[in-house]
């Protein structure tokens, strides 16, 4: 099972639901409406917040989208992405 599939089962159906419909917008790239920002240090990596969720994801120059986590926010939310 992929990190992103295991990340939705720990999700309560309500925040699966919302991440779903997150998941759909970003993938249309229809970002209008969604508090999405750009990480500090990063030119290729954004985040999308909704309440204590994060969609977290990498765009590359091709403007493909890759979904890298999808957590509830903790102290160690982004500690994947430091060197």
């Amino acid at each position: 099972m992929d990190k992103i599939a295991k990340a939705l089962r720990k999700l309560t159906q309500k925040e699966q639901e919302s991440v779903k419909v997150i998941l759909v917008k970003l993938k249309n790239k229809q970002l209008e409406n969604l508090d999405c920002k750009k990480l500090k240090g990063r030119d290729d990596v954004f985040r999308i917040r909704k309440g204590q969720l994060r969609i977290i994801y990498r765009q590359d120059l091709k403007g493909s989208i890759f979904v890298l986590a999808i957590e509830k926010r903790s102290d160690t939310t982004y500690n994947f992405l430091k060197n």
